[in-house]
């Protein structure tokens, strides 16, 4: 399989919350998100434990892609970082996606089929 992950921006813990409640419980979903406090590898790496209701997945090319991103694209990795507040009255998370690519790109041609 092959996967891709990206880092989406900052967001309230209650905002990330709240959607993850919503739309992670289906563990045939093609594309799952991730967050964490802090902007580095082994805070992304940390929070796959998280991932209620984890899809079957290879989960060891997962971190590979994750590894992989963050060797590659450290304007991005820059840019999440400056962006997060340091607010202590309302914890702020940086937000990650990460996809199975052939699963979603299945979603994507039912999309045309109807």
């Amino acid at each position: 399989m092959t996967y891709a992950f990206d880092l989406l921006g900052v967001t309230p813990l209650l905002t990330f919350f709240n959607y993850q409640q919503q739309y992670e419980l289906d563990p045939q979903r093609p594309k799952a998100y991730l967050a964490a406090y802090h902007c580095t590898l082994d805070s992304f790496i940390q929070a796959l434990d998280a991932i209620p209701k984890k899809p079957h997945w290879n989960w060891d090319e997962v971190v590979e892609t994750i590894v992989h991103f963050w060797l590659k694209q450290e304007a991005v990795v820059r840019r999440c970082e400056q962006e997060l507040p340091d607010d202590p009255q309302e914890p702020y998370l940086v937000v990650a996606r990460i996809a199975n690519l052939q699963a979603l790109r299945h979603e994507f041609e039912s999309l045309f089929e109807v």
